[in-house]
This record gives structure tokens, C-alpha cells and sequence, in this order.
């Protein structure tokens, strides 16, 4: 088996990581902007739940096999995140979830109707389990965070395309929008959080918010 790192490559095998009740297999999609899709199991009933069904529905179905998704959550509405979203609904019946800001942008790209939108502090379920749902306004008006604790007190985050190693999500130039993105980032993920929690970007390899915390000044500085 391999060792989970984070770092997945498209076309390249899954990685998977238990957190608690939680199984988390990762996996990266599309060559050119390879996006990670993650598939969220929970052991106690076998229900899954996936995060962006970004890309290659084929690959995306055969990691789900004959198990109930009962969810796709899109983290925002930028296409590359969910040109998977109708193949994957139309084969599983799983719900569609987002922020409500871009729910209906959403809808307008992919046709697939968002069945339920969210807001910061709602839950979300994965079987027994919950993860709590944090608004991050800026690199898009609708991105969500996901966030889940397992019973070893291990935090995980998942936050779509609003924060990387090295760096915020892309504000395109935006000075007032990277300044609500930085801001909401801050007070609603690092003056949170504490510096073990372990977060899996959109794109990309993984980090810890310790790792990234002595940065958040410098990219407040940089503005991007």
C-alpha cells in the first residue's frame, strides 16, 4: 500500500488515509490542470460522499463502485471542478451540494440541479460522521471549506481552490477580493484552527496550517 503523502499525479494511483471513521482516498484528475477529487467513506455505514467531482467521471465511478454516494459537494463554481458533476450525478443519484452564492452558476454550467446549498457553520453528513461547512468568500462568492475531526482529535480541511501551500486561492488581480479572501482565511480557518490540522487543496500536494501560518504576513504583503 502506498503511504499517504498527499501528492497524487493524474493518471497516477489513488491515495487513501483513515481518519477515524472517515476514509480518505485522494485522487488527481486531468493532465493539464490536475485537480484533485477526494472521496470521503464512512466505516460504519458505507455511505461516500465526494468533494469536486472535477474531471474523468470513468475514474471518479470506478473508485465508488457498487457503494451509496449519497453526496457530491462542489467547493465553488469555477468549471474545472465539476465537469464531472452530471456524469457522476446521472450514475449514482447522489445529492448535489454547494454554497448557495454559486449554486446557481453552478447549475448554469453543468445543467445538474444544486439540491442543497449550504452556508458557514452548516453540516454535512458522511454516514455517522459530519463535516462542518466554512464560507470563504473571495476566489469565488459561494467557495466552501470542509472541515472534519476525527475521534483521535486530528483536524482536516478541505478547501477547495481558497488555500494552498505557499499561498491563498487565485483573486485574478481583484485587490478587494483577495483582501476578503486573506481576511476571511484568517479569522475563519488559522485564528480557528490549531497548526496540526492537515488540508487538501483543489490542486496540488497537502500542508498543514503550522507549516503555513509563520507566511499568512507575507502574503497579506504581496497582496496575492
Amino acid at each position: 500500500m502506498v503511504t499517504y503523502d498527499g501528492n497524487v499525479t493524474p493518471g497516477g494511483p489513488a491515495q487513501v488515509r483513515q481518519a477515524g471513521c472517515v476514509t480518505i482516498t485522494k485522487v488527481a484528475v486531468d493532465p493539464k490542470m490536475s485537480n484533485n477529487a477526494y472521496l470521503l467513506h464512512c466505516e460504519e455505514t458505507d455511505e461516500l460522499v465526494l468533494i469536486d467531482a472535477a474531471y474523468d467521471a470513468p475514474t471518479l465511478l470506478s473508485l465508488i463502485g457498487d457503494r451509496s454516494l449519497t453526496a457530491v459537494i462542489t467547493t465553488h463554481q469555477h468549471w474545472d471542478h465539476h465537469r464531472a458533476l452530471a456524469d457522476v450525478v446521472a450514475a449514482t443519484g447522489a445529492s448535489v451540494v454547494a454554497g448557495e452564492p454559486d449554486a446557481a452558476e453552478i447549475t448554469s454550467q453543468t445543467g445538474v440541479p444544486v439540491d442543497r446549498t449550504v452556508a458557514h457553520g452548516d453540516r454535512i453528513a458522511v454516514g455517522t460522521c459530519d463535516l462542518t461547512v466554512i464560507a470563504l468568500a473571495g476566489h469565488t462568492p459561494g467557495s466552501i471549506a470542509l472541515f472534519w475531526e476525527d475521534d483521535s482529535g486530528q483536524g482536516h480541511l478541505f478547501p477547495g481552490d481558497s488555500l494552498f501551500p505557499g499561498g491563498v486561492g487565485n483573486t485574478f488581480g481583484d485587490d478587494a477580493a483577495f483582501a476578503q479572501l486573506i481576511d476571511e482565511v484568517s479569522t475563519k480557518v488559522f485564528d480557528v484552527y490549531g497548526d496540526d490540522v492537515w488540508f487538501y487543496p483543489g490542486h496540488g500536494g497537502d500542508s498543514t496550517l503550522g507549516a503555513e501560518r509563520p507566511h499568512l504576513a507575507e502574503w497579506r504583503a504581496r497582496g496575492w
